[in-house]
C-alpha cells in the first residue's frame, strides 16, 4: 500500500479507534492494513491519549473500524467494501479537516 509509506498517520484529533474483525474471513485485509497504520508506534506517539482497541471475533462478522474524534464525531468504516487506501484517505481527510496542522505534516 503506497499511501501508508509516504503519509504520516496523525492521531491528534482522535480520541478512540476500535477495530472489530474476524481474522478467519477473507475480507479483512484492508482492515488489518488500517489497524497496522494507526497502531504503529510512530502513529501512537502523535497522541498518547488515543485509545486503539482491537476486538477479535469468531462469528463471521463484517470487519468494522469505528473512530471517535475528540469533538465527539464518529467515523464508521466497513472494511469488507473498502480498500486499505480508501480507508486511510477517508480517515486522513477527516483528521485534516479537524486539525489544520496535520496537513503540514502530511
Amino acid at each position: 500500500m503506497a499511501a501508508s509509506s509516504k503519509s504520516t498517520v496523525v492521531l491528534k484529533a482522535v480520541k478512540q479507534v476500535v477495530v472489530q474483525l474476524c481474522p478467519f474471513e477473507s475480507n479483512v485485509r484492508s482492515t488489518r492494513e488500517f489497524l497496522f497504520m494507526v497502531g504503529s508506534e510512530k502513529a501512537r506517539t502523535t497522541n498518547m491519549n488515543c485509545e486503539v482497541t482491537t476486538v477479535v471475533k469468531h462469528d463471521k462478522s463484517e470487519p468494522v473500524v469505528d473512530i471517535t474524534f475528540t469533538d465527539g464525531e464518529r467515523l464508521v468504516m466497513k472494511g469488507a467494501k473498502l480498500t486499505g487506501q480508501e480507508m486511510f484517505q477517508a480517515f486522513q481527510s477527516r483528521c485534516i479537516a479537524k486539525d489544520p496542522q496535520a496537513k503540514a505534516q502530511k
